[in-house]
């Protein structure tokens, strides 16, 4: 009889699939004898790009609405305020006073020029690697600080080296950093790997940020710079292409000793970053509740800044439109403040990179500003000696000390030292870390259902459509329960919901219980095309950094978007027991909304992170770039959130941040630290653990 159903379901469905393009993909099998599912879609299958279209406007709002003051009180007052909350925002460490303690490994004599390679402290024991490259001669020398952007061996990549070759031969010293986690900074000495996505938004967790670590880094670098006698302090400049021309854009803004800078392929705007492909290292968090690119360069001002553009730029954000849309909005300010020119833009016909076009420009506008010679425009460039990348090197295969360390290494202390602390923490105020809680995960309001769209059922499913009041639509797919006091199940999986347990589904069918299945922002139906899946780091690697750019987090609006389902549950349907059953990364979504909403009576976390304690080197992608949570170990870790949602939890199979399985002496220890918070927020119901082959 089911299986007659389903062929007159289907049957009709065909018959009207031209009536309504809603309804396109309705007609999919739900049920087959194996008894795996095909869950129904709610959307056409290339219909409208919510999520992109959603964000992309709220940037754009955001944008039109800044404006500068117009005088030069107001001016400076605006640039203080602005240097303070990229300070806290990204979590810039400054400490002039540490010891630079500047170790050199090799020296390579080159005519006119050598080159030290050396590595410095940075941090109290954490070191950064670099070139030196210092003119003939007893100065002092005007000072160049290179910062290279994404170019996999850094420092030593030939285009990169360049910068300080034609620097030295022009009567500069330079100084080229790698970034933190890249060049010889990176995760294994030798491998060069990308140090962003997952890995570089690790740092975020413990409260800091990629963005803040290579801020960090430059600071120390200009005290570097300024500390040697062949250096003239008062005359400092900084320059870098594409990630490393944003790097000395952040570093003008927050350090004055640098009195001009050209940042190549960089220059844009921040609402052009939104849903567009860029690195972690670029993203300061909730930058557009803010400021905007045109913001941070006013902060410079009176100073000197040549932006760089290259016409065959393949990034939208990088492009000579968004260059001068933040170049028009700032012009005014210098003008103001009569530095006419000190600020100056050029477009060259080239593709992304930094070539001896760039390095020429940069040449002349360095010797105007820094040596008061000439008249800013190009200079001619003398000929240049690559050398073999090996030569650059500051540390032999196999001998780089512990003190220049990777990100997750990093984490994973500052992380343990953070847990520490919290741990010990004998009295907690439940409500205060409430509200601390919100504000980690952006959410500063309740979305209310603005509208209800259903569309016709399947054999299975009932098909409803949630339209909220900040701008999305939630699709649903409802199973009714046997009766009205059995508990209505909320399925969620981070990668959507054709990911979610058949078996489960079934499962819960044979109880009479009630399911929801549905998508969450980003995920399924309700993904962005903008979303590569190719590559396990870019999944929600796009919106993610959008979501924080604006203020929000992927966890936070999954958050809302829980309690809206929940909300319309118990308000239109008057449910009674609703239990979230979460895999992955939305598992921490469900533990949230417990603690939010505080209308939910259990939740199921299915190989979800049992901490955000950074443990491995390995993994780093198995989870999503929605686990991010600027903070998060600042404020507790997910063993407090377990105590204070007050409601029974379950993990299931149960893994660290990195996704390795969490059992044995491991597991009891977190039972333990579980329990102990529990108590002390004075929770009765249970915390559960269940690994593979448990019974229940």
């Amino acid at each position: 009889m089911r299986l007659f159903l389903l062929f007159l379901s289907c049957l009709w469905m065909n018959c009207n699939r031209h009536v309504t393009t809603q309804n396109c993909q309705s007609q999919q099998t739900e049920k087959k004898d194996s008894g795996t599912y095909i869950l129904p879609h709610l959307f056409p299958e290339k219909g409208e790009d919510m999520v992109f279209q959603r964000l992309r406007n709220e940037a754009f709002r955001k944008t039109e609405s800044y404006k500068f003051p117009d005088n030069i009180a107001g001016l400076t007052r605006f640039s203080d305020e602005l240097r303070e909350k990229i300070i806290k925002k990204t979590g810039v460490v400054i400490n002039h006073s540490l010891p630079l303690e500047i170790h050199e490994t090799k020296a390579i004599h080159l005519k006119d020029y050598i080159i030290k390679n050396i590595y410095f402290q940075v941090r109290d024991g954490i070191y950064a690697t670099g070139n030196l490259y210092i003119p003939e001669g007893e100065g002092p020398f005007p000072a160049v600080l290179h910062t290279p952007g994404h170019w996999d061996k850094s420092k030593m990549d030939a285009e990169m080296q360049k910068v300080g070759h034609s620097l030295a031969l022009n009567g500069y010293v330079c100084l080229t950093i790698d970034p933190w986690g890249a060049g010889e900074r990176s995760m294994i000495q030798g491998h060069y790997d990308y140090h962003g996505a997952n890995l570089g938004a690790s740092l975020m967790n413990i409260g800091e940020s990629l963005m803040g670590a290579q801020i960090s880094d430059n600071i120390r670098a200009v005290d570097l710079l300024s500390s040697l006698p062949y250096v003239d302090p008062s005359r400092i400049g900084a320059t870098g292409a594409s990630g490393g021309g944003s790097q000395v854009l952040w570093l003008a803004a927050v350090d004055q000793r640098v009195k001009a800078i050209v940042p190549v392929v960089s220059s844009g705007t921040f609402e052009a970053f939104v849903m567009r492909r860029n690195c972690v290292c670029e993203l300061l968090p909730d930058g557009l509740t803010f400021t905007e690119e045109a913001g941070v360069i006013a902060s410079i001002a009176p100073r000197a800044i040549k932006m760089i553009s290259h016409a065959q730029d393949a990034n939208p954000a990088f492009s000579p439109l968004e260059m001068m849309k933040s170049y028009n909005r700032v012009k005014p300010v210098f003008n103001l403040m009569k530095a006419e020119n000190k600020i100056d833009y050029q477009i060259i016909d080239l593709p992304h990179g930094y070539f001896k076009q760039d390095r020429e420009s940069m040449l002349g506008w360095f010797d105007y500003h820094l040596k008061g010679r000439g008249s800013g425009k190009p200079k001619e460039e003398p000929p240049i000696e690559i050398l073999d990348e090996k030569e650059l090197m500051v540390f032999l295969p196999g001998t780089r000390p512990a003190e220049v360390i990777n990100t997750l290494t990093y984490c994973h202390q500052a992380g343990s030292k953070l847990r520490t602390e919290f741990l010990q923490h004998r009295k907690i105020h439940v409500h205060k870390k409430k509200q601390e809680l919100l504000k980690i995960l952006r959410v500063d309001f309740s979305p209310k259902i603005k509208n209800i769209q259903t569309f016709p059922s399947t054999v299975t499913w009932e098909r409803i459509v949630l339209e909220t009041t900040d701008n999305k639509k939630i699709p649903l797919l409802i199973m009714s329960p046997a009766n009205k006091n059995t508990p209505f199940n909320i399925l969620i999986h981070a990668e959507g919901k054709q990911h979610i347990s058949p078996d489960l589904i079934h499962e819960l069918e044979l109880k009479g219980e009630g399911i929801v299945v549905t998508d969450l922002s980003g995920t399924g139906e309700v993904a962005s095309a903008t979303e590569s899946t190719t590559m396990k780091r870019q999944i929600l690697h796009t919106q993610a950094r959008a979501e924080l750019w604006l203020g929000k987090t992927i966890l936070g609006e999954w958050t809302q978007e829980l309690g809206t389902i929940v909300q319309y549950l118990q308000s239109n349907r008057r449910v009674k027991h609703v239990v979230i059953d979460a895999t992955k990364e939305a598992g921490l979504a469900a533990l949230f909304t417990a603690i939010v909403y505080q209308s939910v009576d259990s939740v199921v976390l299915r190989n979800a992170p049992i901490s955000y304690l950074c443990d491995s080197q390995n993994n780093v992608d198995y989870f999503n770039m929605a686990i991010h949570l600027p903070g998060i170990l600042e404020w507790g870790d997910i063993s407090l959130a377990s105590a204070i949602a007050k409601v029974p939890v379950t993990f299931i199979d149960p893994v660290s941040v990195q996704g390795i399985p969490v059992c044995n002496d491991q597991l009891q220890s977190y039972k333990t630290e579980y329990d102990l918070l529990r108590k002390r927020c004075g929770t009765k119901a249970y915390c559960w653990f269940k690994e593979i082959g448990d019974n229940p």
